[in-house]
């Protein structure tokens, strides 16, 4: 969410890029599941999976294609241990790791070539408040962030981000609102 030069973030799960068959359909997609199911799954890439869910209500609010997922089943776990190089691959951390973490925006370019797959990167669907005194007035946008060790070699900034306000006014966030986000973290950590 943001509102102007104010952001906050709700960390409600995590979303899983599958290759598989929905609906008939063979192609890729995302699903979004939630903390418990994840805390159950310990889902990782490779890991072959079944279950049911349902298309979202409003894609504007989520980088999800689905959700609600339900009769979840893995019917083949990826053998394969953790990397220690990036991209990082492995069982995703608990959601109040991210919180304490802290982000960095992520090159749209980059998160899709380089970041999709590592459990750093992250594409968030973003709710801005254009007028605070009259919070109906929304628009809506994805942005990529990286919660990654700041040492990453992949990680690319991208350019600033530019949150428009009321009366056509814009704030831009500079690279200061980054590295103060990070500030409290080594650069292997």
């Amino acid at each position: 969410m943001r509102s102007f030069d104010q952001r906050s973030h709700s960390y409600l799960g995590y979303n899983l890029t599958v290759d598989g068959c929905i609906g008939g359909n063979e192609r890729e997609f995302i699903i979004a599941i939630g903390k418990s199911a994840q805390t159950k799954f310990q889902f990782i890439a490779g890991d072959i999976v079944s279950g049911i869910c349902e298309p979202v209500i409003d894609d504007r609010m989520e980088v999800a294609e689905f959700y609600k997922a339900s009769n979840l089943k893995i019917i083949e776990k990826n053998k394969e241990t953790a990397s220690t190089a990036p991209p990082w691959l492995g069982i995703c951390p608990e959601l109040e790791i991210y919180r304490q973490r802290g982000h960095r925006r992520l090159d749209a370019k980059t998160y899709a070539a380089k970041c999709q797959s590592c459990f750093w990167g992250c594409n968030m669907a973003v709710e801005m408040i254009i007028d605070q005194w009259n919070p109906d007035n929304k628009k809506f946008r994805t942005e990529t962030f990286c919660y990654g060790p700041k040492s990453c070699p992949f990680y690319k900034a991208g350019p600033t981000r530019k949150v428009p306000g009321r009366k056509g006014m814009v704030w831009e966030e500079e690279d200061w609102v980054d590295e103060d986000a990070v500030s409290h973290r080594g650069m292997d950590e």
